[in-house]
């Protein structure tokens, strides 16, 4: 039996990830930082290893990807991106496949700036985006978003700032760590989140219209549009990630307008399992069982809830 580790369980991204590849023929093997992490308990092999900022993370985790004899390894949280990416040749000579792309293109993903550059560079449409520590009163353009500049999810230090009193409310209470948020202007229209496959170059795309809750995808609608499929396929192929890479844009006018690129799975890797892409299984079976890469894309509406896990 083949063995997949999945790490960041206790997060929503790696409870995807189990949801998408339980109850295939691999074994997996959960990890989290927090022994009371949900995903823990979603698979009868778990392990608590220390966060990845630890300097026993690395070691920890090969050590249990040797003893467990692991062949693929899914990151699920931003934060253990680049030192798996920084030491994927390392957990290759055991005979352990991190599912993780190049330092350049998690850098480029994990910083919203850098996006910003390297998307308008391709001439990827992108919502104007600046350092907030350089905004003047003059150069302010109401409504538009402050979010943190490097990593962020679920919404979480996003602001909407509509107005003076917005901003003057911003400023009072993040005046000692402006510099670490960037200002980027508001594109009304829909929102879609959109899942790939790459494998040397891009090998699929699903599209989701979505609704949010809390910064989280509520409920999304699989939809066939063939501008957002272009312009998601072009930029990955100009990226080139390994693996999954999940795009969050708006589409405003006919146009997609960028304004995040998550080089991972993401929270909504199971319901696009549900709809026939499911992206962990998809890159298993190419890498490990050598099976063509091939799916059906299912027009569904998809509803996420919470539910419950039992314990002793």
């Amino acid at each position: 039996m083949f063995k997949i580790g999945i790490t960041g369980v206790g997060g929503g991204v790696g409870q995807s990830i189990i949801k998408s590849l339980i109850g295939t023929d691999y074994g997996l093997v959960t990890f989290d930082s927090d022994k009371l992490g949900t995903g823990l308990y979603m698979n009868d092999n778990s392990h608590v290893i220390p966060e990845a900022k630890s300097n026993l993370y690395i070691d920890t985790l090969f050590d249990i990807c040797r003893e467990e004899k692991i062949n693929l390894l899914f990151p699920g949280l931003d934060a253990e991106l680049m030192p798996l990416a920084l030491n994927k040749e390392k957990f290759k000579e055991i005979g352990t496949r991190v599912i993780v792309s190049d330092p350049n293109v998690i850098n480029i993903s994990n910083d919203k700036l850098l996006t910003y550059k390297s998307l308008n560079s391709l001439n990827i449409k992108i919502p104007e985006t600046i350092e907030t520590n350089l905004l003047t009163p003059d150069s302010l353009c109401y409504p538009f978003i402050i979010k943190p500049r490097h990593e962020g999810c679920r919404s979480k230090n996003v602001y909407m700032i509509s107005n003076k009193k917005d901003w003057v409310n911003f400023l009072h209470n993040h005046e000692k760590n402006i510099s670490s948020f960037i200002s980027m202007e508001y594109i009304d229209g829909d929102e879609y989140t959109c899942g790939t496959v790459n494998i040397s170059y891009c090998r699929g795309v699903i599209i989701m219209r979505r609704t949010l809750r809390n910064g989280d995808t509520y409920k999304c609608f699989v939809e066939n549009n063939e501008i957002i499929h272009s312009c998601v396929e072009s930029l990955m192929n100009n990226l080139l990630p390994f693996g999954a890479c999940n795009v969050q844009l708006k589409y405003k006018n006919k146009i997609p307008w960028i304004f995040e690129v998550n080089a991972r799975c993401s929270g909504t890797t199971a319901s696009r399992s549900m709809c026939g892409f499911n992206e962990p299984l998809i890159i298993s079976d190419y890498l490990l069982k050598k099976k063509d890469i091939c799916f059906k894309i299912i027009p569904k509406t998809i509803f996420r809830y919470l539910n419950e896990i039992e314990i002793e």
